[in-house]
């Protein structure tokens, strides 16, 4: 193979980073998980990842340069706080879509050709399905058995719905403030029209979120009660049902049987199975309390709704609009960053990106407003 060149010493470098911040971030699932099979799951890839760091570190070294500090990115120690705090089950879908994104990372680098590192981050993702959707990609024993029912539960993205709830109502409450602003109207006009936006912004939202738990909650009840009535009327046939669906995730015919007899033995948690695996409902939720959901998308929208407001308490004239630019500029740049958790873009591009968005829509309604300002004072 030729000399290393600068360019492949940087591409190892990276990878060498890379695999770093997966083992700190394995290591954190697998402390923060309860189940003790699970979190054996998450050491095994800890483990890997930190097979695939010394591979790296060796080729560095090989080509005669030293290692670079061992940085652990922000991702991965928030990513980490949150899972401690929250459970793995709240990060996972994130940690799931990097898998994904890096899974073919290793194919065309010459490098790791002829090595297990390829085949390895393909295992990888699969380990993470068989955790997320209860199927037996590439996890020996009975460890399915113990994963059943946990890829319902963590099919939301909890971090998604945080971030993108706050940009909602930072975003609608900005282009309305600058709207009013544009049309030269008041201070306390454009502040009590802001509190206005802020407070019809977030029951909408909260209502609708109200109003969607709870319609699923109600539509997830009665299919469950279809579900009973024909476990006790049909048996059999939801039986040999269950047995098709785990083969059709990889066991073996006999084992499938086995586990679907041994399963509709107990009448409730052969309806738990059956509605998870067939109906893809989780019994013990039903898409969580439809109030709980309502407050939190209230609370979230009322953090980004406000943060355009804040300058007009202080401030008057053009420097309260410059000011509310800027505290929302701030606001759009942080929120574009705490996007890159979940779509691991780098931070100052998806930073830029929305903040060039947010402020676009807001100069498109302050041009509207002071239109119709003009043509209202004619």
């Amino acid at each position: 193979m030729p000399k290393p060149t600068a360019k492949d010493i940087a591409r190892y470098k990276s990878n060498w980073v890379g695999e770093i911040n997966g083992a700190s971030l394995y290591e954190s699932l697998s402390r923060a998980e309860k189940n003790r099979e699970l979190s054996k799951v998450y050491a095994k890839l800890a483990e890997a990842e930190k097979k695939h760091a010394r591979f790296w570190e060796a080729k560095i070294k090989e080509a005669g340069h030293s290692l670079p500090p061992p940085k652990i990115h922000f991702r991965t120690r928030f990513l980490s706080f949150l899972a401690a705090k929250f459970g793995p089950r709240f990060v996972l879908p994130t940690v799931m879509s990097m898998e994904q994104k890096d899974r073919n990372a290793y194919d065309d680098q010459p490098e790791a050709k002829g090595t297990s590192l390829p085949s390895d981050e393909h295992s990888h993702l699969k380990m993470l399905e068989a955790i997320t959707q209860g199927a037996k990609h590439g996890i020996e024993g009975g460890v399915l058995a113990r994963l059943e029912g946990r890829h319902r539960v963590m099919g939301g993205n909890a971090l998604r719905a945080a971030v993108l709830g706050a940009n909602d109502g930072l975003l609608s409450n900005l282009s309305l403030i600058m709207g009013v602003a544009g049309a030269e109207f008041s201070e306390k006009t454009i502040l009590i029209t802001g509190f206005a936006g802020l407070v019809a912004g977030a029951c909408s939202m909260a209502m609708g979120e109200w109003l969607s738990v709870q319609s699923s909650r109600e539509l997830y009840t009665r299919q469950i009660k279809v579900e009973k009535e024909e476990l006790r009327e049909m048996p059999l046939e939801e039986q040999e049902e269950l047995a098709l669906i785990y083969e059709a995730k990889g066991l073996p015919k006999e084992e499938a049987e086995k586990l679907a007899s041994k399963i509709m033995k107990d009448e409730t948690v052969a309806l738990n199975t059956l509605s998870r695996e067939e109906l893809g409902i989780d019994p013990e939720n039903l898409g969580g309390s439809a109030w709980v959901a309502a407050f939190t998308s209230f609370a979230l929208f009322c953090a980004g709704a406000i943060i355009p407001i804040v300058p007009f308490f202080f401030l008057g004239g053009s420097h309260a609009v410059f000011g509310s630019i800027l505290f929302s500029a701030a606001a759009l740049f942080l929120v574009g960053a705490l996007i890159t958790l979940l779509t691991g873009r780098s931070a100052l591009f998806s930073g830029a990106r929305q903040l060039l968005i947010g402020l676009a829509a807001a100069g498109v309604t302050y041009g509207i407003g002071k239109l119709i300002g003009a043509h209202l004072g004619s």
